[in-house]
């Protein structure tokens, strides 16, 4: 039995990674707490909290896996300090919680030039994150730093609207991807058989891991 947490289900990433959790016979029980209701699913558990973290601290039972796809910025936050309460608190405590529970496997969404010492405080803030994760001595840990998310979010970013047609032609890392395909990204990662404790899936990468997991699924 695969039971996992998802955390940002409601997001971009999120949203797509759900359906794939739900269809996806490896994978019995999903627990995707929001703070708005989801509808009725099969395999999932969706807890109502307005902070996440009156959800994480009560929970009880083993988990396999755990998946995180929060993110905000800064703007559609409020203010620095709400940035950081979802963008490191609220995953530090995502990955707490798993590890507690028994979880062998974290897979983060990050961003690509995620860095403790950038200079710029929204890159700063993934790398930071990604260093606390990395000292929780996760068996598996993946970050997956994509760069521009592509796909129709509930609230519109302004700024990501016109960003979109300069960031989907740039080379390598910098090109804009699909949120689905980071979604089909994270499952191949989550059940290949990996042997490294750290795995960083760049942004180049997810369009490759995103067709082998479509193969799959045939």
């Amino acid at each position: 039995m695969n039971r996992v947490l998802l955390t940002g289900a409601t997001g971009l990433v999120g949203a797509h990674l759900l359906r794939l959790l739900i269809d996806d016979a490896r994978v019995d029980e999903i627990i995707a707490p929001t703070r708005r209701p989801l509808p009725a699913i099969r395999k999932v558990i969706n807890p109502i909290e307005e902070d996440l973290t009156d959800v994480l601290r009560p929970m009880d039972q083993a988990l396999d896996m755990v998946f995180c796809c929060l993110g905000t910025t800064r703007k559609q936050a409020g203010s620095r300090e709400a940035f950081l309460h979802v963008d490191y608190t609220l995953v530090v405590d995502s990955a707490l919680t798993g590890l507690r529970l028994g979880a062998k496997h974290l897979l983060v969404v990050s961003a690509h030039g995620a860095n403790r010492h950038s200079p710029f405080f929204y890159s700063r803030v993934k790398g930071e994150m990604e260093n606390a994760l990395r000292h929780q001595g996760w068996p598996r840990l993946t970050l997956i730093r994509p760069s521009l998310l592509l796909g129709e979010r509930r609230q519109k970013r302004s700024g990501e609207s016109l960003m979109t047609p300069l960031f989907s032609m740039l080379p390598g890392n910098w090109r804009a991807v699909p949120a689905q395909a980071v979604a089909k990204a994270m499952m191949t990662a989550a059940f290949s058989a990996g042997q490294e404790a750290v795995t960083i899936i760049e942004s180049a990468d997810i369009p490759r891991l995103a067709q082998q997991a479509s193969r799959e699924r045939r």
